[in-house]
This record gives structure tokens, C-alpha cells and sequence, in this order.
């Protein structure tokens, strides 16, 4: 099951296609066995709208005055629709080289120059250097800038470094508003890249005033060629059809689920391939480099606002080396891979690959939900 473990105690909101309202909808689902979806169009036609009511927790209290649209199930096999991502108006934002391990990996796909018969020899030279200085270290601390003194003097210095610990995070859009896909759907990877990997996160839902209001589970699919070749293929590297994956719902904020929750969070990952292959690992959040609210605080500012709200992708230290294609290759996908991501008070995030032009092609924009909305009087 997709749900988290103790699905009693969860407020969770997330978005589905909904046959019988011949449309998107968003939706709460019940907090007992029966796991039913109800429509909340009529509190808010929009999540992202929803994410922004005041008192949500509580005026989600009483489901008799939603729509019941039946159960999960019925979006799972298809009888009754689909399971969206659950956002859909918000920017989709990521933060990168967020935890030591991943800034490491970064600085050797930049040595590599997205070679991945390269990156093992890179990876045995600068591990043990680079390791240890970096184990520790808090962004933007005065020890930050001694390692980066230090690094600099020993000719290590890296732009992946720079935004890892120093003052200033980078952070990147990830996808369009409207383009992510939710659990259950094809995850895209281009059909050119030979090395390419998951990057299982945990994703913040935040309202345009910068609170955060929720939390939901992130695959932000990742071409490690075509970074490495040059960071100004980020976009390419990042944004491509089906690539970002978010579910299978948003988690709300409420007494027994709080940001201290996402801060101590595990994130489990496995991949299982049609040729045996099979692959797990975990990212645990503790060892984050910056805060969730200090990045949050970068993302969404005086210098910068969101009036529709954020989804944001806090980064992942889990960056796969397991040999696939040959020793010393690496890690990369092969399509028909199913992957993972599970935490056990978010619940699990299942994909399959393909090559981004095989799957569907994303053609439900914001134009098309707006007229959806309006053919269903809910504007």
C-alpha cells in the first residue's frame, strides 16, 4: 500500500482525475479502512488554493459536506481515474547539493565531464579528501569557509562546493506548474543519456506567504552525463517530459506531524530492473546541510515571491555508484525499472522509466485546467 503506516493519523490531501466529475480534483482521504477519496473542488477548486486557507486542518474536520468519489483502490487499478502529483498551480522548485555525500558526487561528474568511466577514479582520489573536510560542516558557517580556504589552497574548489556549504543555496526550478506526475505514473528519462540515476526527497508544500504546510514524498530524476558535462545544462539535465515525480499525497501539517518530523526523516530507496538488477539505499535528513526553514527562507522572500505557492524538493545525500552496465560504469537506468521512494509516516512514491518521449506527452496545462474548471461551474 501507497499510504503511510499509521494512515489513521494522517491528514493527507493529494489530487486525482476523477471520472465521475470528468476532471481534476482535489482530494482528502479518510482516515479509516476504507480509504475514500473525498472531492474538495467545493472548499477550494485548486490545491493550491487549498494549501492557502486559513484554518484548513480544521475545516477538513467534517468530510459529510464533500463529495465521495470511492476508494483509492479505484484510482490505482483506473476504474474510477487517475492519481495525480498533488500539486498542481504551485512553482515546482529544488534545491541542489543540499548533503555532504551529493556534493561530492557533483564535484565528480564536473571532473568526470558527465564520463561515468571516469567518475571511479575521480571518486577514489577525491573521497578520502574531500570526506573528510566536508563531514560536519553547516553552510555558510565560518568552519565553512575555512574548508573552502583549505580546499582552495589544495586546488579543490568546485562551483557544486560553493552553493553546498557556502552562504548562498542553489536552488532551480525544477518542472512547469501542471507537468509533474504522481505515483503510478511512467517517470521519463532522455532517451540520450547513458548515466542517470532516481534522487528520492522529500518534497515542502508552501504557501505563497512562505509557510510550510505539508510535506510529500519526491523523485527529482536526475541525468548525471548531462550535468556533468556542464552546469549550464541543469535545465536539460532536469526538466524533461514525465521527470519529476511527487506523491502519493501531501501530508499536512497538524499535531502528530510536524516539520521536527520531516527533519528526522529516513528516505528509503530501491530500484528493481527488468534484468535482476536491484539497487536500495536510504537519505537521511539529519545529515542536511542547511535547515528546511533556512531554504525556505532562500527560496521565498522580499526578493521573490510565489503567489500560487511552492511544491520545493529539499535535496537528497543519495547519489548511486552500484556497478550496472559494466565495472566501473556505474550506476544508470534501464526502462522498466521500478522505482521506490518510501518514508513511513509519508507512505511510498512507485514509478516505472521510460524513455521521456515514449511517455504520455504532458498536454493538460494550465490553460486546460482553467476551461476544465469553468465547464464544471467551480470558477
Amino acid at each position: 500500500m501507497i499510504l503511510p503506516e499509521a494512515a489513521s493519523d494522517a491528514l493527507l490531501i493529494g489530487r486525482v482525475w476523477s471520472n465521475k466529475a470528468n476532471g481534476p480534483c482535489p482530494v482528502l482521504v479518510s482516515q479509516d479502512a476504507s480509504q475514500t477519496l473525498f472531492d474538495l473542488s467545493s472548499l477550494a477548486p485548486t490545491v493550491s488554493q487549498l494549501l492557502e486557507l486559513d484554518g484548513l486542518v480544521a475545516a477538513l474536520a467534517d468530510k459529510s459536506r464533500f463529495d465521495d468519489l470511492g476508494p483509492l483502490d479505484a484510482f490505482l487499478d483506473g476504474t474510477a481515474g487517475q492519481l495525480l502529483a498533488p500539486n498542481d498551480l504551485q512553482a515546482v522548485k529544488a534545491a541542489g547539493v543540499t548533503f555532504a555525500d551529493s556534493m561530492l558526487e557533483r564535484v565528480i561528474e564536473e571532473q568526470a565531464k558527465g564520463d561515468p568511466l571516469r567518475a571511479q577514479d575521480i571518486r577514489k582520489q577525491l573521497a578520502p579528501v574531500l570526506g573528510d573536510n566536508l563531514k560536519g560542516v553547516v553552510a555558510g558557517s565560518e568552519k565553512a569557509s575555512e574548508v573552502k580556504r583549505l580546499l582552495q589552497d589544495m586546488g579543490l574548489w568546485s562551483q557544486y562546493l560553493e552553493v553546498g556549504i557556502g552562504p548562498d543555496a542553489e536552488i532551480f526550478t525544477k518542472a512547469q506548474p501542471m507537468s509533474s506526475v504522481g505515483c503510478g505514473s511512467l517517470i521519463g528519462i532522455h532517451p540520450k543519456s547513458e548515466w542517470n540515476n532516481p534522487e528520492p526527497e522529500i518534497v515542502l508544500a508552501v504557501t505563497s506567504a512562505g509557510k510550510i504546510v505539508g510535506a510529500a514524498l519526491g523523485n527529482d530524476v536526475n541525468l548525471r552525463d548531462f550535468e556533468g558535462r556542464s552546469a549550464l545544462l541543469l535545465s536539460k539535465a532536469k526538466d524533461n517530459n514525465a521527470s519529476c515525480s511527487i506523491g502519493p499525497f501531501i501530508r499536512l501539517f497538524d499535531e502528530k506531524f510536524t516539520i521536527e518530523d520531516v527533519k528526522s526523516a529516513s528516505i528509503s530507496l530501491s530500484v528493481r530492473g527488468t534484468d535482476g538488477f536491484e539497487m536500495t539505499g536510504s537519505s537521511q535528513m539529519k545529515a542536511i546541510s542547511r535547515s528546511p526553514e533556512n531554504l525556505v527562507g532562500q527560496l521565498l522572500n522580499d526578493n521573490h515571491q510565489y503567489p500560487d505557492g511552492v511544491v520545493f524538493f529539499l535535496g537528497t545525500m543519495f547519489a548511486p555508484v552500484k556497478d550496472r552496465r559494466g565495472a566501473g560504469l556505474g550506476f544508470t537506468h534501464e526502462i522498466g525499472d521500478v522505482v521506490e521512494i518510501s518514508t513511513p509516516k509519508l507512505g511510498r512514491l512507485v514509478n516505472r522509466v521510460e524513455r521521456s518521449d515514449n511517455c504520455p506527452a504532458w498536454t493538460f496545462g494550465l490553460s486546460a485546467l482553467m476551461g476544465n474548471l469553468a465547464r464544471r461551474g467551480l470558477l
